[in-house]
């Protein structure tokens, strides 16, 4: 029975909500505009089929933006505050670290100056070295502010959260500078005085989940999930309105599949992703882990047109892409690698098996992500419905009564993440969980 593809193929509903979400503005973590498309998805998943949409609110640290400066000998270049960075105002000897890597602290005097970084990391490093950890290297390391350059051209300063869980304010100011503005700075002051400003107002605020559900009422579920919230400077089409149009789109085409759901499905659309996966956090300690069959996490698809799984070593994940791909006959590329970065990791850091799904773009790091350049032009409603088929059929594999996925200890996560040299940047932006 293929009727359900070529209605997925000719669907406009999540297209339509994709443009529902990209319209309503700023989509903040605690904002009005957040919760506006939180109150949207849960309309369009009760249009789309799915029952018992809802949203279950929860407590987070507000941020919002105001005026942020970069001042050198008379001069002031363009930047942005990076969200959850402290009010404030420093000047002192500007450093340029390059790609800002763990042993560039180490070589450099960075106490009581201000640290330039890269968004990216040379082709030899064998790993990703995140905003955060770079942001937290540099404040490890008494800097007095951090200045995160950009490394795509285009005069598009990056944004993206500084802070913990533990102290979700950060502790130096931050501000994001284009490729352009950070080559200039370099260029121009390294060595020399730099003012570095930030105006920004931290209160308490609100967030949503949003949840709805399809099939049988079974003890263990599939979640398949996004996160709805955004960065305030951009439409947040693919990072991650996309991904949240995307759970639509499956939600109403496994409705129409439902008599073959032998799990229960739940979509759950997280708020306040962007500053600390605190919504997905939430969610995790909310409910039972046990009874979480898998995680179809849905963050950075649609902007390429070939999918990227990361399976986190769970070899059933793997097994199962593999097999949509091959009833298809279309490319899907898995990566059985760990991943902390999205909201799948609240539960897979415990054993829970979970995917991050994502898109091949060509592109280094985030390309148009986390920028005033994350607008709805750069996607195609082709690549979202060609994902939808493919999401859909991985979803009712994964509902499937034979579908077993062995879970993880948390040891074994720990020990994984230790091999693949992601334990250190973790511990030092407050993200390992484990007891050592």
């Amino acid at each position: 029975m293929t009727e359900w593809i070529g209605d997925t193929f000719t669907s406009d509903v999540g297209w339509d909500h994709l443009e529902t979400l990209v319209d309503v503005g700023n989509r903040m973590a605690g904002s009005e505009g957040e919760r506006r498309a939180a109150e949207a998805t849960r309309d369009a998943l009760d249009r789309a089929g799915a029952r018992n949409a809802r949203l279950d609110e929860f407590e987070i640290q507000g941020w919002i933006r105001g005026e942020s400066a970069i001042r050198a000998d008379g001069t002031e270049q363009n930047c942005i505050a990076l969200p959850r960075s402290p009010a404030g105002e420093t000047t002192a000897e500007l450093v340029d670290l390059g790609y800002g890597l763990p042993e560039d602290f180490d070589d450099a005097d960075v106490a009581g100056n201000v640290v330039m970084a890269r968004s990216d990391v040379p082709d030899h490093y064998d790993r990703y070295v995140h905003r955060r950890e770079k942001y937290y290297h540099a404040v490890e390391a008494d800097a007095a502010a951090f200045v995160y350059r950009n490394h795509v051209e285009g005069c598009l300063p990056p944004t993206g959260s500084v802070g913990t869980a533990d102290d979700p304010i950060g502790e130096i100011p931050a501000v994001g500078v284009s490729k352009e503005v950070g080559a200039r700075l370099a260029r121009r002051f390294e060595g020399e005085d730099v003012t570095v400003e930030v105006e920004a107002d931290a209160s308490g605020a609100t967030s949503q989940n949003v949840h709805a559900e399809l099939g049988p009422d079974t003890d263990e579920e599939l979640l398949v999930t996004s996160h709805v919230d955004a960065h305030d400077i951009a439409e947040g089409a693919m990072d991650n309105g996309a991904g949240t149009a995307a759970v639509v789109e499956v939600a109403r085409a496994l409705a129409a599949r439902e008599a073959e759901l032998d799990t229960r499905v739940r979509f759950v659309v997280f708020g306040a992703e962007e500053v600390g996966l605190v919504g997905s956090e939430y969610e995790s300690e909310r409910v039972e882990r046990d009874t979480v069959r898998a995680v179809l996490n849905l963050d950075g698809v649609v902007r390429g047109r070939t999918l990227a799984l990361y399976t986190h070593g769970f070899d059933a994940l793997e097994t199962a892409a593999r097999g949509v791909a091959d009833r298809y006959d279309h490319p899907i590329e898995t990566v059985p690698e760990l991943g902390p970065h999205s909201d799948h990791w609240p539960f897979v850091q415990w054993g829970v098996p979970g995917y991050h799904v994502m898109s091949k773009t060509g592109d280094d790091g985030r390309g148009w992500g986390h920028t005033y350049a994350d607008t709805l032009d750069k996607l195609e409603p082709r690549d979202l419905r060609e994902q939808a088929v493919l999401l859909t059929e991985l979803a009712v594999a994964l509902a499937d009564e034979e579908f077993d996925a062995e879970r993880k200890s948390a040891d074994e996560i720990a020990t994984a993440l230790e091999a693949q040299d992601l334990a250190e940047g973790m511990k030092i932006t407050g993200d390992w969980p484990y007891d050592d």
